[in-house]
């Protein structure tokens, strides 16, 4: 498994983070967030729906269950947080969207049995105000590149930032 951590240490980081990701998103990607509420994984999803040029309100889908964006490669958004079991997700019926969208699915730990090629992005809150720890996971080769790819493009973000907006990456 290839994988790497961030620590972002504001919104505005984590915006950056996930622009970042979204320069590597293509159809068919399958990205699950986990995390505390409040971790994070919202703020995350907008940030990667406006550097794909979404214009749409980004908002949890926790009632909704889902929702898709408008943007160069369109967006389905899905919180997993009510659901029972991987069965209520295959009853949304997404499943036939899967090809042709980015998929970014919070509390996706819950069903993260239904993608066996992922990336998985768990987001943990860190003493800091604001703070959040983010690792990025994945076993499938279409990730193996990419991931490094990723790391090398959040480092080039904010190489020449102040030292206290730098993302640490460990």
């Amino acid at each position: 498994m290839e994988q790497f951590s961030v620590r972002s240490g504001s919104p505005a980081q984590t915006a950056l983070i996930g622009a970042a990701l979204a320069d590597a998103l293509r159809p068919g990607d399958i990205v699950l967030l986990s995390g505390d509420l409040a971790a994070g994984k919202t703020t995350f999803v907008k940030a990667v729906a406006e550097a794909l040029g979404s214009t749409d309100p980004v908002t949890s889908p926790t009632f909704a269950l889902a929702q898709f964006y408008s943007a160069r490669s369109r967006i389905l958004h899905v919180d997993s947080y009510r659901l029972a079991d991987v069965e209520e997700y295959r009853d949304l019926g997404l499943a036939e969207y899967q090809d042709e969208v980015i998929s970014l699915i919070e509390w996706g730990e819950k069903i993260a049995g239904e993608f066996p090629c992922h990336l998985a992005i768990s987001f943990v809150a860190t003493d800091e105000t604001d703070g959040r720890s983010l690792t990025f996971a994945s076993s499938c080769d279409r990730w193996t590149g990419a991931l490094g790819d990723l790391h090398a493009a959040i480092s080039k973000d904010t190489n020449g930032a102040h030292a206290r907006d730098r993302i640490v990456i460990d």
